[in-house]
């Protein structure tokens, strides 16, 4: 999923938990599944982020002043302003865009 191109609201809203638990029947399940895809999101966008301004990094020993660089205070301004990780998981919940599985459910075939 392109996160920076995504319609999650960027504040808090308040979801109908009934509605967010139809297809697992279990709030607590619901959550746990939308928790673990918010830190893949998470992590995801880390690293993404973290690999841009590694770029910037300078690798001088001495201690010379730290220049501001307009582009990374940019892109670290970008990134501030997407919308956190679990509103992005709760979009694709909603959107059903997350495949998960119970592992009672599956059946051996031995």
């Amino acid at each position: 999923m392109d996160f920076k191109n995504s319609k999650a609201p960027t504040t808090t809203v308040t979801h109908n938990r009934e509605k967010l638990s139809e297809k697992t029947g279990n709030i607590y399940q619901t959550i746990s599944i939308i928790a673990k895809r918010a830190e893949q999101i998470g992590s995801d966008l880390k690293n993404e982020l973290d690999a841009k301004l590694k770029e910037f990094e300078t690798h001088n020993e001495g201690l010379e002043e730290i220049f501001e660089n307009k582009e990374q205070i940019e892109i670290s301004k970008f990134y501030e302003r997407l919308p956190k990780s679990t509103a992005l998981a709760v979009e694709e919940w909603i959107n059903e865009n997350i495949y998960y599985r119970d592992p009672k459910d599956t059946k051996d075939e031995s």
